[in-house]
C-alpha cells in the first residue's frame, strides 16, 4: 500500500493548465448577488467573518478546495495533492465598492479581478466578498481554474456552499489532516507504470463499449464518421469576425437577464429545447452586432462550441470535468428569428444522433499525445463559447442572506474574443458575457442586442416579450 496520496488530472483537465497563458487565464468565474439581510453589520457592512467561517465549515465536502497541483517529471501533466499549508483566508477575499455601489460598478470591479490569473502554487480558487453594493445587498466573486470544476460541477458547488432555508450561524469546521506528498520520483515510477498499462486499459474499454452496445459494429462506425466530420472541421477553420484574433489580457464583465418562464413558452411554440431557444438569440443579437460593425453576415460560416455534460448520475457532485461539446453553426444570414431556430434546431437534433460530443471526448482522450499546436488550432474551428447550465429552480441562500442572481463566465480561448454563459436560478435566465476589453470595447451593446433579440424571436413566435425579473439583482 502506498505512503502517499494524489489524484492525477484527467486529460481534458490537464488540458486547461496547458492552454493557460499570461493572457490567456483558465477559470471560470461567477458573479453572486444577495439580499445582505441579517449578515449587514450597524455600519452598513458585511460580517466577513461569518463569511470565512461559513466557507471553513464547508470544505470537508470540497476535497479538491484544499488541494494543489503537483507536476509528474519529464511529463507536461499535473496530480493533485493536499496543501499542508491550506490557509482559508488567503482565498476568501474582502474588499468593498463606495457606497453606494452601483450594477455597473459592480461589473467593472468584477472584470478587474477576473482578469488576474490564479496562483498555481496554491489551490486554484478565490472568492471575493463585495460590500457596498446599494440597495442593502452584497455580491461574491469565485474564480476557480477550469482543470477543477466545470459548469456541472460549479451548479453542484454553489448548491452544497447554500441552503433552501436561511441559516443563522456557520457550522464548525471539520479537522483537515493533509495527506502524504508523494515525491517526484514516486510521481515519475508511477506514471511509467500507468503508461505501460495504458494499453490494456484501453482493451478493456474497447470490450466493454462491445458488451454495452446493442449494434457494437453500427455504432462505432458511427463515431468513426463522427472523428471523420470533426476531423473536416478542424481543416475548414470558422469565418474571422471582429470577434476573433490575438486575445489581450484586459477583461469586460457584462449582464443580462432574461424570464425562464418566457424562454420556456417559445420552446413550446416552436417544438425545441430550451437550449435551442438560447442559440437563437445569441445569433439574432449576434447578427445585430456584427452588422453594425459593418460585416457581410451573409457569407458567414460563424460557429459555436457548446458543452454538453456527460456526467453519469452517479458522478454528481464530482470535481473536474466531465463534458464533451457540440459544434454548432449560427444562421447569422438568417434575418426571421423563427427560421434561425428552425435551422439551430435542425443543426442540434442531427447532432443528437451523430456521436459528435462522444467523437470530441474520444479526440480529448488523445490530448496527452498531441502537439500543442495542433491542440490550440482547434480553437480556430469555433467563433465563442455559449455555456447553458441549468441551475436551482428555488431561491437559495448564504447563511441567513437570499441570492437574488448568479452570473456565470466560461474563460476566454485562444482566438476568442467573446465567452457566454447562461445559468437559470429562481425563474430567471441569468446570462453572463466576457470578453477581451480591447478586442470587443462594446459588450454592453451585445447584452442590449440579447435583450432585443429575445423579444423579436418572443414576437415572432406569437408572443409578448416580458421584463426580466431581476429580483433585485440591479
Amino acid at each position: 500500500m502506498a505512503r502517499y496520496a494524489y489524484e492525477r488530472l484527467s486529460t481534458l483537465d490537464n488540458a486547461f493548465l496547458r492552454w493557460e497563458k499570461p493572457n490567456l487565464p483558465m477559470h471560470t468565474s461567477a458573479l453572486q448577488i444577495f439580499d445582505a439581510g441579517p449578515l449587514e453589520t450597524e455600519e452598513g457592512g458585511i460580517d466577513f467573518p461569518a463569511i470565512v467561517q461559513h466557507f471553513a465549515s464547508k470544505l470537508h465536502v470540497m476535497p479538491a478546495y484544499r488541494q494543489r497541483l503537483m507536476w509528474i517529471p519529464g511529463r507536461d501533466h499535473a496530480v493533485w495533492v493536499d496543501d499542508p499549508s491550506f490557509s482559508i483566508d488567503y482565498h476568501v477575499r474582502h474588499t468593498a465598492l463606495p457606497r453606494p455601489g452601483t450594477h455597473e460598478q459592480l461589473e467593472r470591479l468584477a472584470s478587474r479581478i477576473v482578469e488576474q490569473p490564479l496562483d498555481r502554487n496554491r489551490p486554484l480558487w478565490e472568492t471575493w466578498v463585495i460590500e457596498g453594493l446599494e440597495g442593502h445587498r452584497f455580491a461574491l466573486i469565485s474564480k476557480q481554474h477550469h482543470c477543477l470544476i466545470d459548469g456541472g460541477a460549479g451548479t453542484d458547488l454553489m448548491t452544497s456552499l447554500m441552503s433552501l432555508e436561511p441559516v443563522a450561524t456557520p457550522g464548525p469546521a471539520a479537522r483537515f489532516v493533509p495527506r502524504p506528498l508523494p515525491t517526484p520520483r514516486e510521481l515519475a515510477r508511477d506514471e511509467t507504470r500507468r503508461r505501460l498499462l495504458a494499453p490494456i486499459g484501453a482493451l478493456r474499454r474497447a470490450v466493454d463499449f462491445a458488451r454495452e452496445s446493442e449494434h457494437p459494429i453500427d455504432d462505432l462506425a458511427a463515431q468513426l464518421d463522427a472523428v471523420r466530420g470533426l476531423v473536416d472541421g478542424f481543416l475548414t477553420p470558422a469565418s474571422e469576425t471582429p470577434i476573433n484574433g490575438p486575445v489581450g489580457p484586459h477583461r469586460h464583465f457584462e449582464t443580462t437577464e432574461t424570464p425562464l418562464e418566457l424562454l420556456l413558452a417559445i420552446r413550446k411554440e416552436l417544438g425545441c429545447s430550451v437550449n435551442d431557444v438560447v442559440l437563437g438569440i445569441v445569433a439574432g443579437a449576434m447578427r445585430r452586432f456584427l452588422i453594425e460593425r459593418r460585416v457581410d453576415v451573409a457569407k458567414l460560416d460563424f460557429r459555436v462550441s457548446t458543452p454538453v455534460d456527460v456526467r453519469r448520475p452517479d458522478e454528481r457532485g464530482d470535481f473536474g470535468n466531465r463534458v464533451s461539446s457540440w459544434i454548432v453553426r449560427l444562421p447569422l444570414g438568417e434575418s426571421d428569428p423563427r427560421k434561425q431556430v428552425e435551422a439551430i434546431r435542425a443543426a442540434t437534433r442531427d447532432r443528437k444522433g451523430s456521436h459528435e460530443a462522444d467523437a470530441i471526448e474520444a479526440l480529448t482522450e488523445l490530448m496527452d499525445w498531441l502537439p500543442f499546436d495542433v491542440q490550440n488550432a482547434a480553437s480556430r474551428t469555433t467563433n465563442c463559447v455559449v455555456t447553458n447550465v441549468r441551475g436551482p429552480g428555488q431561491p437559495l441562500y448564504l447563511l441567513s442572506a437570499r441570492q437574488l442572481a448568479v452570473y456565470g463566465h466560461p474563460p476566454l480561448l485562444e482566438n476568442h474574443g467573446l465567452s457566454i454563459g447562461v445559468l437559470s436560478y429562481d425563474g430567471t435566465l441569468c446570462w453572463g458575457l466576457i470578453a477581451d476589453a480591447d478586442r470587443v470595447p462594446d459588450i454592453a451593446l451585445l447584452a442590449r442586442h440579447i435583450e432585443q433579440a429575445t423579444a423579436r424571436l418572443a414576437a415572432a413566435a406569437g408572443l409578448a416579450a416580458r421584463e426580466p425579473k431581476t429580483g433585485g439583482a440591479r
